[in-house]
């Protein structure tokens, strides 16, 4: 067994590396250190072969500055969590429809034409119909900082360093993200997935779970990450810059410095900013095409479609509203603490807050000018049943016999690596994108059916994962 470390200061990498090999098998466990980590066992022809695999990962390894060390003797740092710097707000309150307690500070949302999302430091995930009903709950191994949708697939991006699909019933590990990778927020195009973090870097990783590209912002505290089928949008304390897919810098905007949250639409992309503003950038070459002032740190934004309207939260609980060229429409209380997220949908802005809340409120013309009347709806405070199932993790699958109507996918070794490619007549050889987690060489599996991804070259499972017999 060999145990190796790389421990940098001022927030770089700490995390562990530890090789063991056994005969013919070779185990590697690694993580940020004073943490269990993740393990892989790979096993090999030869006795030979399987130490000669350990003395190349441990080569590779001491040239990117892991050295010798002994396990406990350094400590493991503090996850960053988002500081907590919310007032009541001094402006008539906003005619919220219904609010949900998720039980903790809450920066994940995602609200489509089915149901909300909503993911906290907890690492509870629940989902609440439109009508304010909750419907299921997902209890995962850490805070959750994020939850972002890729078409048909939702992920949720995991203080633990990963993130998990919880497109399927059951929640599956889809992206494990370097031990060194402090989250801050993620963005997911295509089953590109990009990551911003503490140290102000952006990593992007391919639809395998493998690193592509790293770059390392002008600034730190990387919060904003946005994707596109071009480009990747990355905004921090020193602006706001766009990177080409292949990670060639494009432009750089340091105007719109001090970014806390990001937003886009189809030309666009906003910067929310502690300076009190959000600003929008022309996605081709960063230009500032308007600026929308508020009076506090704006904690998020979003928009309307098309970026007809802007919303916006701040660090006192108010929401605010403008038209695209910067007229602020009103500002509101939300009067159950400060928008760390928001999305808009159908005339209804939703929020989740400080005090962990998952608001809904009327952002119809008519309801707000009401409600800047004085007048508001009663608010509806939404429960979870107590008898609600909490569904974890899991890599275990249901077994099957019979392929039904499924499409039968395989796990082959590839070198070192497993793919997994369909057997399904009528489909390209490509690989397909498939939870690690459940990989085992020679195993059959039968998925509900597999897309092609936009640009091609891979497919994406979705629905169950069945073991096939």
């Amino acid at each position: 067994m060999t145990y190796l470390e790389l421990s940098e200061d001022g927030g770089g990498s700490h995390k562990f590396y530890e090789v063991t090999v056994a005969g013919t098998q070779v185990t590697i466990t690694y993580g940020r250190i004073g943490e269990t980590g993740q393990t892989k066992v790979t096993a090999f022809p030869t006795e030979a072969k399987a130490q000669a695999a350990a003395t190349k990962k441990l080569a590779e390894k001491s040239r990117k500055g892991y050295a010798p060390a002994v396990r406990g003797v350094r400590a493991r740092r503090a996850v960053t969590h988002r500081t907590i710097a919310s007032t009541r707000s001094t402006a008539q309150q906003a005619p919220v429809l219904w609010r949900f307690d998720s039980g903790a500070a809450a920066f994940g949302i995602f609200v489509d034409g089915e149901r909300c999302w909503v993911g906290n430091q907890r690492g509870d995930v629940y989902t609440v119909s439109h009508s304010g009903t909750v419907t299921s709950r997902f209890r995962l191994p850490d805070g959750v900082k994020c939850i972002v949708a890729d078409d048909f697939w939702i992920y949720a991006g995991c203080d633990d360093g990963r993130v998990y699909d919880l497109s399927g019933k059951i929640p599956r590990s889809a992206y494990e993200i370097a031990a060194d990778v402090d989250i801050y927020w993620l963005d997911i195009h295509d089953g590109v997935l990009g990551v911003s973090d503490r140290a102000g870097r952006i990593t992007t990783i391919d639809y395998e779970d493998e690193f592509q590209w790293a770059r390392t912002g002008a600034g730190d505290s990387a919060w904003m990450v946005r994707c596109d089928e071009d480009a990747i949008y990355h905004g921090h304390s020193g602006g706001v810059a766009r990177y080409s897919l292949d990670g060639t810098p494009v432009w750089e905007n340091k105007v719109a410095g001090d970014v806390l949250f990001g937003w886009q639409e189809e030309h666009s992309v906003y910067a929310g900013t502690a300076r009190r503003t959000v600003h929008r950038l022309a996605k081709g070459d960063g230009r500032v095409e308007a600026v929308y002032q508020c009076d506090g740190a704006v904690y998020s934004c979003a928009t309307s479609p098309g970026g007809r309207h802007v919303f916006a939260g701040d660090n006192h609980s108010s929401v605010y509203c403008f038209d695209a060229s910067g007229e602020r429409l009103w500002k509101l209380s939300t009067g159950c603490g400060s928008a760390f997220s928001m999305q808009f949908l159908d005339d209804r802005l939703y929020i989740v807050t400080t005090d962990g809340s998952l608001a809904c409120i009327d952002a119809s013309e008519a309801a707000i000018a009401a409600a800047r009347a004085g007048t508001v709806p009663q608010r509806m405070d939404v429960k979870a049943a107590a008898s609600l199932e909490v569904i974890e993790p899991s890599t275990t699958l249901e077994t099957v016999v019979e392929t039904g109507d499924g499409v039968v996918v395989e796990c082959v070794r590839e070198g070192e690596r497993l793919r997994v490619r369909v057997v399904t007549p009528g489909y390209e050889s490509w690989n397909v994108q498939f939870p690690k987690g459940v990989r085992e060489a020679g195993a059959r599996y039968v998925v509900e059916g597999v897309r092609s991804a936009g640009r091609g070259g891979f497919y994406r499972a979705y629905g169950e994962i069945r073991r096939l017999l």
